[in-house]
């Protein structure tokens, strides 16, 4: 990707609301780590731990805490480096959209709406009365369903499917291999034993700004509307079912899977593996730890682990004292067997003699 022309250190503190320490009239062309940084970028610490580094580093500036004194490199102290180096990156990354126009070798359908501020790639396939916005980009491969709708400056990476009468808003990312309104797992069993599909006829809704990882799946709802608000992020291989709310600027970390029917509040955090069972109301800025299984409704703020989810705290509590089970498993066969030979004793003739 094409870097950005260089900015002033000054230029970057001011994107970021930082303070410069040093000469802001450096001229820094991009941002990179710590140990691969040159010396016309910048570079970024979070804390005192990384701070001995510096020392080392080939890089012209660097991103500080507010509470790190100037670290002998002129700098930009902000309150949060790890996220003003995101700004900063995200700024000298952004590039012009460049419209490819449609290659001859995609396909679009009847009645299809597409800006004329587009590219689309060989081999994808637009439904009919599909609409596309402005400046969207469509990667080979991709499958978009009748009558969806896709918002302005989103991207589709190869081999996206989006199911027919889906909407994605603008500014969406989504990844290689995901799919986005399949049918969602319902069947309803006989008493013979047999399985009978219901039919799913609801739809996906992505709102803006949502970024969804590679090879993840978004079903479509029963009915009604699968709903994915704004500012989602959705890393690769997550699975959410039908009629699955998901609050807004929630995090769902890897392989993380959510039963039909449940709701997410804002600002809530699945880590990696997390289990959530169906039709439960999971409050705003709820935290999940990794490989959870959550089978009741959360209260807004609270932290859970272990499967059954339980309070962390608690949850650390017990895998600690699970691990030293075996410890404590002889232990109670020493105390067993001492008591049984206290009662021995106790119950002996000799005992009861005096």
């Amino acid at each position: 990707m094409v870097m950005a022309d260089a900015r002033t250190l000054s230029e970057l503190a001011a994107l970021v609301g930082g303070k410069v320490i040093g000469d802001g009239s450096l001229r820094i062309r991009g941002l990179n780590g710590i140990e691969q940084a040159g010396g016309d970028e910048i570079t970024f610490v979070t804390g005192r731990k990384m701070a001995d580094k510096l020392a080392t580093t080939k890089a012209a500036a660097c991103i500080v805490p507010s509470d790190i004194e100037a670290p002998g490199l002129p700098c930009i102290q902000v309150d949060d480096p790890d996220f003003a180096a995101a700004v900063i990156h995200n700024s000298f990354l952004a590039g012009s959209f460049r419209a490819r126009g449609i290659h001859p070798l995609a396909h679009v359908g009847t009645g299809a709406s597409l800006a004329e501020e587009i590219s689309v790639a060989p081999f994808a396939c637009i439904g009919d009365r599909v609409r596309i916005g402005r400046r969207v980009t469509i990667h080979p491969g991709v499958v978009i369903g009748d009558d969806s709708v896709i918002g302005d400056d989103t991207i589709l990476h190869a081999n996206v499917t989006i199911g027919e009468r889906s909407v994605i808003g603008s500014r969406v990312i989504i990844h290689p291999g995901v799919v986005i309104g399949s049918d969602g797992f319902g069947y309803a069993t006989g008493r013979d034993g047999r399985h009978m599909k219901k039919p799913q006829v609801g739809t996906v809704r992505i709102d803006d700004d949502v970024e969804i990882g590679a090879n993840s799946c978004v079903d479509r709802a029963a009915f009604g509307t699968t709903r994915i608000r704004s500012g989602v992020k959705i890393d690769n291989q997550v699975m959410i079912a039908h009629n699955v709310e998901i609050g807004e600027n929630s995090i769902l970390v890897a392989q993380t899977g959510i039963a039909g029917s449940t709701r997410l509040g804002r600002n809530v955090v699945l880590a990696a593996k997390a289990g959530v069972a169906g039709h439960l109301e999971i409050g705003d800025r709820v935290r999940v730890a990794a490989m959870a299984g959550v089978h009741g409704n959360l209260p807004a703020g609270v932290v859970v682990g272990g499967a059954p989810a339980i309070e962390v705290k608690k949850w650390g509590r017990a895998t600690a004292a699970f691990s030293r089970m075996p410890e404590m498993v002889k232990e109670i066969r020493r105390l067993r067997r001492e008591v049984d030979r206290l009662t021995a004793l106790l119950e002996s003739p000799e005992s009861k003699k005096d």
